[in-house]
């Protein structure tokens, strides 16, 4: 699949995928969509991708949501398509950790495309927020699910109700971020930190992250079980040995995936 609307990039196991429309603020369209699915084929298709990041193309717009004129032109059938929130939801299940690293604005629903990542990386000059009930709606793409299990309930309502914008530190202080740092070091940050969770067991990485997303929507009883079913897996792979071995040798592990 050609791409015109974002740029796919694969350099060993890490993959960077990035919204390049800086004239349109990076916005999600339809098209931007149907490229984004296209570029997570492809991730799914190649199982030597360990790690992927998503970024937006210059440093004054991580991605925007709709256009407003297009959010005013939209049917009932619009919504209920819902093209963004399948979009972030099968973003969210990637089997794989997933890293956004956010320059400049991050607001409605490019804060809910980098709210389905699992971590988040943003620049100095980050902005980050759900203006949304101040043009009549809700988030509409995960944002009043994610965010609460991301910053805790009360303050996603103030940030859903008020429709306050926290600069990269505040994001940091109440856990919307995981980093911050100045712009020109944002991609070495989020490639740094990829390159070092590609060197940890790739099975173990998956079944971790399948392990807390489960969390989330099970009883605590069911995801102790989860875990132990997992674990019951990763004792039986080659990686475990190879991952103790290599610890008690005193040298870096070499882990296949298996």
């Amino acid at each position: 699949m050609a791409f015109e609307r974002i740029r796919w990039e694969v350099d060993g196991p890490i993959a960077i995928l990035t919204v390049d429309r800086p004239e349109a603020r990076n916005a999600l369209d339809a098209e931007t969509v149907r490229e984004i699915h296209g570029a997570l084929d492809q991730l799914e298709s190649n199982p030597a991708i360990q790690v992927l990041i998503v970024t937006g193309a210059g440093q004054k717009v991580f991605v925007a949501g709709a256009d407003v004129r297009t959010l005013l032109a939209r049917t009932n059938a619009d919504v209920l398509a819902a093209g963004n929130n399948r979009l972030f939801t099968r973003l969210e299940q990637v089997a794989i950790p997933t890293i956004a690293a956010i320059n400049g604005f991050a607001l409605g629903g490019g804060l809910e495309f980098a709210m389905a990542c699992d971590l988040r990386v943003a620049s100095e000059n980050a902005k980050l927020g759900l203006p949304e009930t101040g043009l009549g709606i809700i988030p509409g793409a995960g944002g009043t699910t994610r965010l609460p299990r991301i910053v805790g309930l009360g303050i996603a309502k103030e940030m859903v109700l008020v429709g306050t914008i926290h600069n990269a530190d505040a994001a940091l202080r109440i856990g919307l971020v995981n980093r911050v740092v100045p712009p020109d070091e944002l991609m070495n940050t989020a490639r740094e930190l990829a390159r070092t969770i590609a060197k940890r067991a790739p099975l173990a990485l998956r079944l971790g992250k399948m392990a807390v997303n489960a969390s989330l929507s099970v009883p605590a009883d069911y995801g102790s079980q989860f875990e132990v079913m997992a674990q019951t897996v990763l004792n039986s792979s080659s990686d475990i040995k190879e991952g103790m071995t290599a610890f008690l040798e005193k040298r870096p592990a070499k882990f296949r995936g298996e």
